[in-house]
Protein backbone atom coordinates (compact mmCIF):
# COMPACT_ATOMS: atom_id res chain seq x y z
CA UNK A 1 0.00 0.00 0.00
CA UNK A 2 1.23 3.16 -1.00
CA UNK A 3 0.51 6.51 1.78
CA UNK A 4 1.03 9.76 -0.02
CA UNK A 5 1.42 12.98 1.65
CA UNK A 6 -1.70 15.16 1.00
CA UNK A 7 -0.25 18.48 0.25
CA UNK A 8 -0.44 21.34 2.19
CA UNK A 9 -0.30 24.69 -0.59
CA UNK A 10 -3.98 25.53 -2.03
CA UNK A 11 -4.28 25.64 -5.93
CA UNK A 12 -1.52 27.57 -7.82
CA UNK A 13 -4.48 30.11 -9.13
CA UNK A 14 -4.82 31.18 -5.44
CA UNK A 15 -1.07 32.41 -5.60
CA UNK A 16 -1.91 34.08 -8.75
CA UNK A 17 -2.21 38.04 -9.79
CA UNK A 18 -2.45 40.61 -7.12
CA UNK A 19 -2.93 38.91 -4.47
CA UNK A 20 -1.27 39.13 -0.74
CA UNK A 21 0.73 36.16 1.08
CA UNK A 22 1.55 35.84 4.64
CA UNK A 23 4.72 33.46 4.81
CA UNK A 24 7.10 31.91 7.55
CA UNK A 25 10.48 30.45 6.49
CA UNK A 26 12.21 28.27 9.48
CA UNK A 27 15.65 27.48 9.75
CA UNK A 28 15.84 23.27 10.08
CA UNK A 29 17.60 22.80 13.81
CA UNK A 30 16.15 26.31 14.67
CA UNK A 31 20.00 27.22 13.59
CA UNK A 32 19.94 30.89 14.85
CA UNK A 33 21.90 32.75 11.98
CA UNK A 34 19.85 36.17 11.07
CA UNK A 35 21.50 37.70 14.61
CA UNK A 36 24.43 38.14 12.24
CA UNK A 37 23.32 41.71 10.38
CA UNK A 38 25.74 40.80 6.96
CA UNK A 39 23.66 37.13 6.79
CA UNK A 40 20.14 39.37 6.95
CA UNK A 41 21.34 41.90 4.45
CA UNK A 42 22.64 39.51 2.34
CA UNK A 43 19.23 37.58 2.23
CA UNK A 44 17.58 40.85 1.92
CA UNK A 45 19.67 41.84 -1.57
CA UNK A 46 18.02 38.48 -2.67
CA UNK A 47 14.73 39.17 -1.41
CA UNK A 48 14.79 42.61 -2.88
CA UNK A 49 16.07 40.99 -6.47
CA UNK A 50 13.66 38.35 -6.58
CA UNK A 51 10.72 40.29 -5.84
CA UNK A 52 11.72 43.22 -8.25
CA UNK A 53 11.82 39.79 -10.88
CA UNK A 54 9.34 38.36 -9.93
CA UNK A 55 6.99 41.52 -9.90
CA UNK A 56 6.22 41.11 -5.89
CA UNK A 57 5.93 43.65 -3.12
CA UNK A 58 7.06 43.16 0.29
CA UNK A 59 5.07 45.33 2.55
CA UNK A 60 6.86 43.54 5.31
CA UNK A 61 9.92 41.14 6.25
CA UNK A 62 11.07 40.18 10.33
CA UNK A 63 14.22 38.13 10.21
CA UNK A 64 13.80 36.34 13.25
CA UNK A 65 17.16 34.56 14.52
CA UNK A 66 16.07 31.22 13.21
CA UNK A 67 13.40 32.37 11.19
CA UNK A 68 11.95 34.65 9.23
CA UNK A 69 8.20 36.34 8.70
CA UNK A 70 7.29 38.22 5.30
CA UNK A 71 4.07 39.55 3.57
CA UNK A 72 4.35 39.45 -0.18
CA UNK A 73 1.97 40.84 -2.80
CA UNK A 74 1.62 40.46 -6.77
CA UNK A 75 2.16 43.97 -8.20
CA UNK A 76 0.92 43.02 -11.70
CA UNK A 77 -1.89 40.51 -13.07
CA UNK A 78 0.67 38.17 -14.19
CA UNK A 79 2.57 37.81 -11.23
CA UNK A 80 3.15 34.13 -9.91
CA UNK A 81 3.74 34.21 -6.15
CA UNK A 82 4.82 30.55 -6.08
CA UNK A 83 7.89 30.84 -8.35
CA UNK A 84 8.85 33.91 -6.54
CA UNK A 85 8.92 31.79 -3.10
CA UNK A 86 10.72 28.67 -4.45
CA UNK A 87 12.90 31.04 -6.01
CA UNK A 88 13.74 32.76 -2.73
CA UNK A 89 14.41 29.46 -1.13
CA UNK A 90 16.34 28.00 -3.79
CA UNK A 91 18.79 31.49 -4.47
CA UNK A 92 19.43 31.61 -0.26
CA UNK A 93 19.66 27.84 0.18
CA UNK A 94 22.25 28.10 -2.38
CA UNK A 95 24.06 30.35 -0.50
CA UNK A 96 23.65 29.15 2.79
CA UNK A 97 25.08 25.67 1.46
CA UNK A 98 27.77 27.75 0.25
CA UNK A 99 28.70 29.49 2.90
CA UNK A 100 27.48 28.06 5.79
CA UNK A 101 27.97 24.31 5.75
CA UNK A 102 24.92 22.43 7.71
CA UNK A 103 22.57 25.13 7.62
CA UNK A 104 19.55 24.52 5.51
CA UNK A 105 16.13 25.91 4.96
CA UNK A 106 12.93 23.35 6.70
CA UNK A 107 11.90 21.31 3.49
CA UNK A 108 8.06 23.47 3.91
CA UNK A 109 7.05 26.79 4.95
CA UNK A 110 3.92 28.03 6.47
CA UNK A 111 1.96 30.05 3.87
CA UNK A 112 -1.58 31.65 4.10
CA UNK A 113 -3.45 33.53 1.25
CA UNK A 114 -5.38 36.85 2.57
CA UNK A 115 -8.69 36.65 1.79
CA UNK A 116 -10.05 40.15 0.93
CA UNK A 117 -11.79 40.62 3.97
CA UNK A 118 -8.71 39.72 6.01
CA UNK A 119 -6.58 42.92 7.42
CA UNK A 120 -3.36 43.22 6.63
CA UNK A 121 -2.81 45.63 9.02
CA UNK A 122 -3.12 43.11 11.65
CA UNK A 123 -1.06 40.72 10.42
CA UNK A 124 1.83 43.06 9.48
CA UNK A 125 1.51 44.02 13.06
CA UNK A 126 1.57 40.79 14.13
CA UNK A 127 4.90 40.72 11.87
CA UNK A 128 6.56 43.38 13.36
CA UNK A 129 5.50 43.12 17.13
CA UNK A 130 7.44 39.43 16.67
CA UNK A 131 10.34 40.47 18.27
CA UNK A 132 8.77 41.90 21.38
CA UNK A 133 6.69 38.81 22.24
CA UNK A 134 9.84 37.33 21.97
CA UNK A 135 11.97 39.16 24.10
CA UNK A 136 14.30 40.56 22.38
CA UNK A 137 13.22 44.19 22.02
CA UNK A 138 11.00 46.43 23.78
CA UNK A 139 9.62 48.04 21.00
CA UNK A 140 9.10 47.27 17.22
CA UNK A 141 11.48 49.98 16.42
CA UNK A 142 14.08 49.38 17.95
CA UNK A 143 14.46 46.10 15.76
CA UNK A 144 17.19 46.09 12.94
CA UNK A 145 15.87 43.49 11.06
CA UNK A 146 12.33 44.79 10.29
CA UNK A 147 11.97 46.17 6.74
CA UNK A 148 9.57 46.68 3.93
CA UNK A 149 10.56 46.03 -0.16
CA UNK A 150 8.81 47.68 -2.71
CA UNK A 151 7.89 50.89 -0.38
CA UNK A 152 9.07 52.39 2.81
CA UNK A 153 7.46 50.63 6.12
CA UNK A 154 5.98 53.31 7.75
CA UNK A 155 3.94 54.35 4.78
CA UNK A 156 3.02 51.07 4.45
CA UNK A 157 1.87 51.40 8.28
CA UNK A 158 0.27 54.51 7.60
CA UNK A 159 -1.43 53.99 4.34
CA UNK A 160 -3.25 51.24 6.30
CA UNK A 161 -4.51 53.11 9.53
Amino acid sequence: MVVRQKPHRLPKEYYRGETTVALTLCVQDKKQIFSNPDIVQTFIDMLEELAQKHQCVVPVYCFMPDHLHLIVSGSAEETKLLPFIVSFKQKTGFWLSKNMAGVRWQKNYYDHVLRRQESLIAYIRYIINNPVRKGLVAYWHEYPFIGAIGGNLEDVLHSLI
